[in-house]
């Protein structure tokens, strides 16, 4: 693919979309905790589309790039929530090895999965997330504390491998787990912000170096990390994500929540209607 496509009028356009879901990905990182990536990963998978990425490679750019996107925001939308002496600290430090072991493994399966598997597991996940989000409760607990070391060592693990697959921080996972074992959701929303640092560098490295040399990546990228969207996209979420923070303290979820349920729901739709097709 040409550099010189990435500014031509048309790309205006799409340039303009990147800069809106960064806007949007920063709002949704401080105010439900996640790193932006369920609003970046479905995003950018159409600009791709659009810009004519092969479709063997579309969906591990998408992940990938997101994932690198999700580092400074989760710095951006952590330093916010530090500020109000929200973060569970104990939680991170329990959660992290879970975490990076899960990366690890979701690392793996990249490098072995084909591009439909992981389109198809996206467009799954996000369909459950969206039914989560739409139905779920926050009143809704298992229990009033965290359980055993073992058992949170087993869901972080997962969460690691479910993010770094989704392109998430872990903040969609992280929050629904805590506020089940009765975290209030607040301090769940601050901590899984810190939770998508843990998950964001180790996850971008790998795909880094899973798309090391892959060919049919688009002009601009290092591995499955494509920097023109980085840099599009970085600057709107740092800039956004403190004034998610500040709303999140401020008002009710249940709305936006709903909003983001449609929104995922139109996503998975799509993505499976272009598998089939």
């Amino acid at each position: 693919m040409d550099l010189s496509q990435f500014f031509s009028p048309d790309f205006a356009w799409l340039a303009v979309a990147l800069l809106a879901s960064g806007v949007v990905a920063g709002v949704t990182a401080g105010l439900l905790g996640v790193g932006g990536g369920i609003v970046v990963v479905p995003v950018l998978f159409h600009v791709f589309g659009l810009l004519g990425v092969d479709e063997t490679v579309r969906m591990q750019m998408a992940v990938g790039t997101s994932l690198a996107t999700i580092i400074p925001t989760s710095i951006s939308s952590a330093l916010s929530h530090h500020k109000r002496g929200a973060i569970n600290f104990e939680i991170i430090r329990n959660w992290s090895p879970g975490i990076l072991i899960g990366v690890v493994i979701g690392s793996m399966i990249v490098r072995i999965a084909e591009h439909q598997w992981l389109t198809g597991f996206f467009a799954t996940v996000a369909l459950l997330l969206a039914a989560n989000m739409a139905f779920a409760k926050e009143e809704w607990r298992l229990s009033d504390s965290l359980p055993a070391r073992w058992i949170q060592s087993l869901l972080s693990t997962i969460m690691g491998i479910v993010s770094t697959l989704m392109g998430i921080g872990g903040g969609t996972m992280g929050v629904t787990l805590m506020t089940l074992f009765g975290l209030h959701i607040r301090n769940a929303v601050a901590t899984s912000a810190g939770l998508g640092l843990v998950i964001g560098i180790p996850a971008a490295i790998g795909f880094i170096i899973n798309g090391w040399n892959i060919p049919a990546r688009p002009a601009g990228s290092l591995g499955f990390v494509n920097l023109v969207g980085f840099c599009l996209i970085v600057p709107a979420t740092i800039l956004m994500a403190p004034t998610g923070a500040k709303i999140a303290h401020s008002i009710s979820r249940k709305a936006l929540l709903r909003a983001f349920a449609v929104f995922l729901t139109l996503t998975s739709i799509k993505m499976f209607w272009d598998l089939s097709s």
